[in-house]
């Protein structure tokens, strides 16, 4: 049984869900999991401090998982997990990031349809909010509101445009600002609630205007806890800006977006949106 809050009622209303299962199975058993397998198998720092790797048979349950999303198997894979000692940063990191970014290159590519990838995402953010419990909580549809944002002088907004498309499909309200000024992004996160600010840029001449512009939100939202998630060339270049302007976390592609976004909502829901 798929979760709802994951995917646009419109859009699981007029899909022929049997049929894109089946298509997704194949997508999953032929690309994705090969992908997964071939990651697993290359060296890993040996840091104490670092998620600890998942089994090959992990890998293998997650594939069956996106194929039969039903909530007691869901359930049991997560007590598994947890009974190994995993935690939620195994799974986000080995698997579900890594699946998404996967689907999404495939997309790309045109290897998969815009609704294989949404069916898709659909089951791993279900998964991913199962094993932090933030399924649970209060209004958890209503919370699940992201702002996108791209800065005035910001001329390249496709990327963006396709996460704002992915995440609608994955069930989230998106507000979105492009070209907007400091001014129009402080009245609208200091008068609405969101979990998650996602923001654009082009190029790292902006670098220094994102980090400002983070920092006014942080500051001015009425959700005191509210994630930045960045994007834009400079951040798959270099991953170590994400933190250097203020940043929470950044994503490869669009789909790999909905699935981060989801995780820092999990994130904010285990600390009750507490700064």
């Amino acid at each position: 049984m798929l979760l709802t809050p994951f995917i646009a009622p419109e859009l699981i209303a007029n899909i022929d869900l049997p049929t894109t299962q089946k298509r997704l199975a194949s997508i999953v058993k032929s690309a994705v999991m090969p992908r997964l397998l071939m990651t697993h198998t290359q060296p890993f720092p040996a840091d104490a401090r670092a998620p600890k790797r998942l089994a090959i048979r992990d890998i293998e349950k997650l594939a069956h998982l996106v194929l039969d999303p039903s909530i007691h198997l869901s359930s049991d894979f997560i007590g598994e997990l947890e009974a190994e000692g995993h935690s939620i940063d195994d799974l986000f990191i080995h698997l579900l990031e890594p699946a998404a970014r996967c689907l999404g290159t495939m997309w790309d590519n045109d290897e998969c349809s815009f609704i294989d990838v949404t069916l898709g995402m659909a089951h791993l953010q279900q998964l991913l909010a199962m094993f932090s419990r933030s399924h649970a909580v209060l209004d958890f549809s209503q919370k699940r509101k992201v702002c996108m944002v791209t800065l005035a002088d910001e001329q390249h907004s496709f990327g963006a445009k396709m996460v704002e498309t992915f995440l609608r499909a994955g069930g989230w309200t998106v507000n979105s600002l492009p070209g907007a000024s400091l001014r129009q992004i402080t009245d609208i996160v200091s008068a609405e609630w969101f979990a998650v600010a996602g923001l654009t840029i082009g190029s790292s001449v902006q670098a220094a205007e994102l980090k400002s512009t983070i920092r006014t939100i942080r500051s001015q939202s009425c959700n005191p806890a509210i994630a930045i998630m960045v994007g834009g060339p400079p951040f798959i270049e270099n991953a170590e800006s994400v933190a250097e302007v203020g940043a929470d976390a950044t994503a490869i592609n669009a789909p790999a977006a909905v699935i981060v976004a989801q995780r820092l909502f999990d994130i904010g829901a285990a600390k009750n949106w507490q700064s």
